[in-house]
């Protein structure tokens, strides 16, 4: 987390000293208020999906969520993560607390990441409420069939990688490779 502090902070001086050269401190100031305003607008959907996840992460039991989208909840895991990724409307100030918190408690990294594919690719809000009705049925259905397996071979993909990754660590770690 700290490095995107870092990268995001040297992005924000660039573009200060840009808004500098290229209009003076009112051209700083009046992008600071844009960007004031906009925050202004996103926190409530920021305080609800974090105030959410913090319920899920109270509420749920750590068992239940290994259970059905842990480790080693296998193919049931990507396919529950794919279903719900799929169906949750909203944007990412939801989505990627409740995350957080399910992987704090036990979720796998392939289900959340099918999750996230899901999301991404299918998302049937946005296929219903804007894909449909803007692009016509026949390239929304296209697309959209198109690209149904790909979140279920995103989230394998991406849980064999990451358990081939932490077991790699911890054989470094084991003959002293990796500090810690």
């Amino acid at each position: 987390m700290y490095i995107s502090w870092i990268i995001l902070g040297i992005l924000v001086l660039a573009l200060t000293y840009y808004a500098f050269r290229k209009g003076g401190t009112d051209l700083v100031g009046e992008s600071f208020a844009a960007g004031g305003n906009i925050f202004l607008k996103v926190l409530p959907n920021l305080f609800l999906g974090f105030a959410i996840a913090g319920f899920l992460q109270v509420l749920l039991p750590s068992e239940l969520i290994a259970r059905w989208i842990g480790k080693d909840s296998g193919n049931k895991g990507l396919l529950i993560g794919m279903v719900a990724g799929s169906l949750t409307p909203g944007g990412p100030f939801l989505h990627f607390p409740i995350l957080a918190s399910f992987l704090a408690k036990g979720a796998g990294v392939g289900p959340i990441t099918t999750y996230i594919a899901a999301w991404s690719l299918i998302g049937i809000n946005r296929f219903l409420v804007w894909e449909m009705p803007i692009l016509g049925s026949q390239i929304a259905l296209v697309r959209f069939f198109s690209s149904l397996a790909f979140p279920f071979i995103i989230g394998w993909l991406a849980g064999w990688v990451y358990n081939k990754l932490v077991a790699k660590i911890q054989s470094w770690k084991k003959s002293n490779l990796v500090p810690g």
